[in-house]
């Protein structure tokens, strides 16, 4: 019998569907690069300025409170259903309308009357863009065999940074198409990713009901562990928070010139596709050392890494901690997901997938706060 055991193949990825929600991430993505690359100028253009600071906070608010509502949405409709398709759904249609709905209203050069809509639907926009993501990336366990996992999540994680290290050429490009356009596009590009991702994986959600509801390794732990959940998400969020928001400036004037980066964004840039190109051999670290090693190894040398970059001064040690922190990023990114997901109650995977995210959320939010409040 252990003959036969060892004979068995092991699961493959599916890849077909797993490419389909990395295409869904890359909109999400991009979709948030266009939101904060014309949020700002919307505010301005329309004479709503005095609300940067709310909006700001309910930025904040919105994704660190809606991923777990959508999560116990998700569950519902995965135990009634057998799977969460209507809510990822409802979540991409819901955002694809707010799309065209922006980019009519400034087609459209509304009057004093109904400008008023457009900070309407920026606030319904955050939500709608909250509610299809936790449940969407909640489906990586049903593409990927559990041991697999690191692998599929390095997929997203090189196509979550190669988007953002291309930021400055899609704002370019944003920028020479119009808020109209863009919008329009966004919605576009939302509406199909997430129509691809129903038509391959909808007869997997329903054949795989049973599964579904198998109970994990883990589950006994995910039941009353939410709060380590929670704090996965917001390790992960705190290195990427520094990284996004601190470290461009920070790193700029130490080794901006000997990597010939004329800003702080360009390094940023560097660090991001450094971090793209690691983390698929990130997975097969994390695959050999297991998630909860590499994590807590990962997370248990970044924090010194993080710290010592505000610190040294010297060139050449802030370049070696550079790529000390691009590589541990890696690491981190591809353990700390897949490492909520083993932790959560089988029954509760999208809430626990949505608990997560809003701990990711939360660092960037704060941080987003006390800079619009000019205290950082």
């Amino acid at each position: 019998m252990k003959i036969l055991a060892a004979m068995k193949p092991e699961p493959e990825i599916r890849w077909k569907q797993l490419w389909s929600l990395a295409a869904l991430y890359a909109s999400v993505v991009i979709g948030w690069i266009a939101y904060q690359r014309y949020q700002p100028k919307l505010l301005v253009e329309f004479h709503f300025t005095q609300f940067s600071l709310l909006l700001v906070v309910a930025e904040a608010i919105i994704v660190t409170v809606t991923p777990p509502l959508a999560g116990l949405l998700g569950d519902r409709y995965r135990a009634e259903k057998g799977h969460r398709i209507p809510i990822i759904s409802a979540g991409i249609s819901f955002a694809a309308m707010i799309f065209m709905a922006v980019a009519f209203t400034l087609l459209a050069h509304p009057g004093e009357t109904f400008k008023w809509i457009l900070p309407v639907l920026i606030i319904c926009w955050l939500i709608a863009m909250s509610i299809f993501t936790s449940p969407a990336l909640s489906t990586l366990e049903l593409f990927t065999p559990v041991e697999q996992l690191p692998r599929a999540m390095a997929l997203l994680t090189i196509i979550g940074n190669l988007v953002y290290a291309l930021e400055p050429v899609i704002v370019d490009i944003i920028d020479y198409a119009g808020a109209p356009a863009t919008f329009m596009a966004g919605g576009a590009v939302v509406a199909l990713s997430g129509l691809a991702l129903k038509k391959n994986s909808l007869h997997l959600f329903k054949t795989q009901a049973g599964r579904e509801k198998e109970a994990d390794a883990d589950a006994d732990l995910g039941k009353a562990r939410y709060g380590h959940i929670f704090l996965l998400g917001i390790a992960l969020g705190t290195a990427t928070t520094v990284m996004f928001n601190l470290f461009p400036d920070v790193l700029q004037p130490h080794i901006g010139a000997w990597l010939h980066a004329a800003n702080g964004k360009v390094l940023l840039v560097y660090i991001l596709v450094l971090s793209a190109i690691a983390s698929w051999p990130a997975s097969n670290v994390v695959t050999r050392l297991g998630l909860r090693k590499t994590f807590y190894g990962s997370l248990f040398l970044i924090v010194p890494v993080m710290t010592l970059l505000f610190v040294v001064q010297q060139p050449i040690g802030v370049l070696v901690l550079t790529l000390l922190f691009a590589l541990l990023f890696s690491t981190l990114s591809v353990s700390s997901l897949p490492l909520a997901i083993r932790r959560a109650a089988s029954e509760h995977k999208v809430f626990s997938v949505g608990i997560f995210f809003s701990g990711v959320a939360l660092p960037d939010g704060i941080i987003e706060v006390l800079q619009a409040l000019h205290i950082l």
